[in-house]
């Protein structure tokens, strides 16, 4: 029996690639072993978001090779499709496989391999098994057509497609029958699921509402097992009255809002190609806590793009603080070869950037525990993820609805478990129950 590592880099949607790819190999009588061990062959489902991802992506290509000399080493995903003579250029790699061919794999390596497999022709492109999760990620969206000026992105996954409904619904039925009971719905740019089907995709006064996603997240919420339903990142716009009104009236809807913001300045968000500014941005926050008591929103912010003056990096400090955000990413700029921002004058210094970033992240993590402290002595419900070692006990860590941590005293494997607690205090910012 051959043994094959994977190891993912990059966003949800990759994951969710990476779980297909396992089904697969598993179903054709492969064994999985951790990336750490030696196997036969090492797929390394890469990421090409910046120039450093593509490094990482490189990385651990070659550490698979010194891991086993011998081995097939596999890349696959966006660092192939930005860089399609890569294996031709680098002795680490065996095969080089694209996103359209990740369901082949197993077809690809065996016949490298010159061996049979159990698989057809086609690989499974549903999910029929989690590799010990209580939670699932499901693409449901493919694809960007926003070209924003520092992105890569719409260059290694294409147009905007949307997954067919039914197969969603199907593949989620089949893994809230198996146990699973939280399902994230996914996509490079999740905010146009739809777009490229013939929708009618407004709202009641005239404004933009996506009914095909709102459509979709009411029929994942009446599957039998399905406790709670997520959405990955949004873009601000998605925020309507009437998305709102809706999904606010689904028992399972959970009320993190992971709405992509980028930067607090105007000038800046204009040199992006974001497509809007700070005033909307503001109103769609205000709108989503009408709606929800304590809701959860988080972001990213890039820091140092191009030009940023030091003007502009304090307007997005104060915004930050202005929208009181629970969680913001923050990343510092990093040049991409082929997009528009790389060409721009005024590229900053690595040490500005740094800077920049460690002030963001200092701000964003006393805005974190004041977010966190708001449960104290208050009761919520938890899924049990896992046992997690926290100072010298162990814990049963999970999250609630807002997709906030917490780690309950039990000596119980309540893993899988939702649970009604009572948070006691905060602990090296871990909320102790």
């Amino acid at each position: 029996m051959k043994k094959v590592a994977f190891h993912n880099l990059g966003c949800k949607v990759n994951a969710y690639e990476m779980e297909l790819m396992q089904q697969n190999f598993i179903k054709s009588g492969f064994e999985i072993v951790p990336f750490t061990e030696k196997a036969d062959i090492y797929i390394i489902n890469t990421c090409t978001v910046t120039n450093i991802a593509d490094r990482k992506s490189r990385q651990m290509l070659h550490r698979a090779r010194a891991l086993n000399p011998d081995a097939v080493v596999v890349a696959a995903g966006c660092y192939v499709e930005t860089d399609p003579d890569c294996k031709d250029r680098d002795d680490a790699i065996d095969i080089a496989v694209c996103n359209k061919d990740k369901a082949e794999l197993v077809r690809i390596v065996s016949e490298y391999l010159e061996t049979t497999s159990d698989q057809s022709d086609e690989g499974c492109t549903t999910l029929t098994t989690l590799t010990g999760h209580t939670r699932a990620y499901i693409k449901i969206q493919d694809g960007c057509d926003q070209y924003c000026s520092y992105c890569i992105i719409p260059f290694s996954r294409g147009h905007v497609q949307s997954r067919d409904e039914e197969e969603t619904v199907k593949e989620i039925t089949h893994l809230a029958a198996n146990g699973c009971k939280e399902f994230v719905l996914t996509g490079i740019h999740l905010s146009s699921y739809g777009l490229d089907k013939a929708y009618n995709i407004s709202a009641k006064d005239g404004s933009f509402t996506n009914r095909p996603l709102i459509d979709i997240i009411k029929r994942i919420s009446e599957i039998k097992g399905v406790e709670r339903i997520r959405l990955s990142s949004l873009e601000p716009r998605i925020i309507t009255e009437e998305f709102l009104s809706e999904v606010s009236n689904i028992k399972s809807f959970c009320p993190h809002f992971h709405l992509s913001l980028q930067s607090g300045s105007d000038t800046v968000l204009k040199r992006m190609n974001r497509r809007y500014d700070t005033a909307e941005y503001y109103e769609k926050v205000k709108l989503i806590r009408r709606y929800f008591e304590h809701p959860a929103i988080t972001t990213d912010v890039i820091t140092g793009f191009p030009g940023e003056t030091e003007e502009e990096f304090n307007d997005t400090r104060e915004f930050l603080e202005k929208v009181d955000f629970y969680e913001v990413h923050v990343f510092a700029y990093s040049r991409r070869r082929g997009t528009v921002a790389d060409k721009m004058p005024g590229q900053l210094t690595q040490r500005v950037k740094a800077e920049r970033s460690r002030l963001l992240i200092d701000d964003s993590a006393k805005r974190a525990l004041k977010f966190r402290e708001y449960y104290l002595h208050r009761e919520t419900d938890i899924l049990i993820e896992e046992p997690a070692v926290i100072g010298k006990n162990t814990f049963q860590v999970g999250y609630n609805r807002e997709y906030v941590r917490f780690a309950v005293d039990s000596k119980k494997d309540l893993t899988g478990s939702i649970v009604t607690v009572n948070a006691s205090k905060i602990f090296n910012g871990e909320i102790l129950c």
